[in-house]
């Protein structure tokens, strides 16, 4: 009877350890989301680069998951980062565009992130996470807009591109402004501590602090944005010295595969804390990579075998590489073809760290479902939307990718400006360098997507007519450059 009884207790006991165990396996996840600047979707060896060696992240996605239909909501910085930021599309939170910057934020400008949006940092530190940001902010350089007063308690990097040097100002002279950019400052909260920074050493630098904000908060839920600044937007990408000339493929190679080390450290870092089978970590890039800018430019990356270049709405500039990682929870070695975005990661980690969503309309869906490899799971999105500015020129729904008739536009990467345009269709699954346009074969597919992109216009606007969903930008009325904080303004 009391051996019997003994069983009985250690059988109870170890349902209570694997109980424990389980509950905590479910918890509030550490979330690291790492976003490279202009990357393209050919440019890493997971997704087909024979240029760059990024062991890393060959076993990052050995380790995790790929996701080979990710797509961010814009071509270009600003608006691409306020969606991954807000989980909205750029033109639903006046990110899109304004009258002194154009689609991208300037230094000094007045305009930036409302602070009235629900970040992703606001969500999480809703439920106790430490939050902080290593990197490239680009939604605002006034005070008000800044990373700390939109829900990070850290901030280290620069406020806007690294091309938006003090040089480039003064030779853009009063077109934008330009005559009042400051030098390049590297900001450590509200506060420029140094001006010109080193672009050379951003890369090394940013992982140096983003170690340490990881060894800082081991012991509680953290939150950590890594917007990295490289390959970046200059027509020479920057590197340390130890890794300056070591790619096959120019400075471009030079930093993609220091970006890689980076990456490497980080997950190391993690390893060793014992945090790997706490953390998600996304890896991602906030545009496709532009073209070099002539015949003698160094390379300026790959978007191979998708069609386009970055700053239009090309697969080439919305569709990027995406590895999400989270041992003992993600499947190793798996790969996800559904379409999702960056606009899904604020719902998705919310539900994860069991946080309330905005109150706020968002974009967004939880796609945990595909993050997890569910079988049979699917995209959660009826319609995804392609904006340039703040015209509507493609929707996507399942397999089918329409671009809608125009009779004017910039950057397109099928119309001929000055001629009349024809719905274009592609099947983007089956023809990934979208070559066959088979509009005129599915007329019920094209009179489908045309009304996904009519309930778009309504809601998000086009062409220069508001939408009903549409909410402002944030503003200032006396915008001033940021300094090193021995200066005065």
């Amino acid at each position: 009877m009391a051996v019997s009884r003994i069983l009985v207790l250690s059988s109870l006991l170890l349902l209570a350890v694997s109980h424990l165990a389980s509950a905590a396996d479910d918890g509030q996840p550490n979330v690291i989301i790492i976003f490279c600047d202009n990357l393209g979707y050919g440019d890493i060896e997971p997704f087909g680069s024979t240029l760059h060696r990024t062991p890393n992240l060959n076993r990052m996605a050995r380790e995790g998951r790929k996701f080979s239909h990710f797509c961010v909501t814009a071509g270009v910085c600003t608006p691409s980062r306020a969606s991954l930021i807000t989980g909205c599309y750029a033109q639903r939170i006046g990110m899109h565009d304004n009258p002194r910057d154009g689609q991208v934020l300037r230094p000094v400008s007045p305009y930036g992130l409302n602070p009235d949006e629900t970040t992703i940092a606001e969500v999480l530190k809703q439920k106790g996470y430490a939050t902080g940001i290593i990197g490239k902010w680009h939604l605002g350089d006034q005070p008000e807009f800044l990373p700390t007063r939109q829900g990070f308690d850290e901030f280290f990097g620069i406020p806007y591109s690294d091309d938006m040097t003090q040089p480039t100002g003064q030779r853009l002279g009063e077109k934008l402004d330009g005559n009042r950019w400051p030098p390049l400052p590297l900001m450590e909260n509200e506060t420029v501590i140094e001006a010109p920074v080193d672009r050379d050493l951003l890369t090394k630098r940013y992982t140096e602090r983003a170690i340490d904000f990881i060894e800082r908060h081991h012991d509680e839920p953290f939150f950590l944005y890594i917007p990295q600044a490289m390959p970046g937007s200059t027509p020479v990408p920057f590197a340390s010295p130890e890794f300056r000339g070591r790619s096959k493929n120019g400075p471009w190679g030079d930093s993609i595969e220091e970006l890689d080390w980076s990456t490497g450290q980080i997950l190391d870092r993690l390893a060793e804390l014992k945090l790997d089978r706490q953390t998600l970590v996304v890896w991602t890039s906030d545009n496709g990579a532009p073209l070099a800018r002539d015949l003698s430019s160094p390379s300026r990356g790959s978007n191979r075998p998708l069609h386009g270049r970055g700053y239009t709405t090309a697969e080439g500039a919305f569709r990027v590489p995406a590895i999400c990682w989270w041992p003992g929870r993600i499947p190793a070695g798996t790969e996800c073809s559904e379409l999702a975005s960056t606009i899904d990661l604020l719902p998705t980690v919310a539900h994860l760290a069991d946080a309330p969503l905005p109150k706020q309309t968002i974009d967004g869906l939880d796609i945990r479902p595909l993050l997890f490899g569910e079988p049979g799971a699917r995209t959660p999105h009826k319609a995804f939307y392609y904006y340039q500015t703040d015209q509507l020129q493609a929707v996507r729904s399942g397999d089918w990718k329409l671009f809608v008739p125009l009779s004017d536009f910039q950057r397109h990467p099928h119309f001929q400006k000055g001629k009349s345009s024809q719905p274009f269709l592609f099947n983007v699954v089956t023809d990934i360098a979208s070559q066959y346009e088979v509009a005129s074969e599915h007329p019920d597919i094209v009179a489908r997507l045309t009304k996904l992109a009519d309930t778009a216009r309504k809601e998000l606007g086009d062409s220069g007519h508001h939408g009903s969903g549409q909410r402002p930008p944030g503003h200032v009325e006396d915008s001033q450059p940021q300094v090193l904080s021995s200066q005065t303004r």
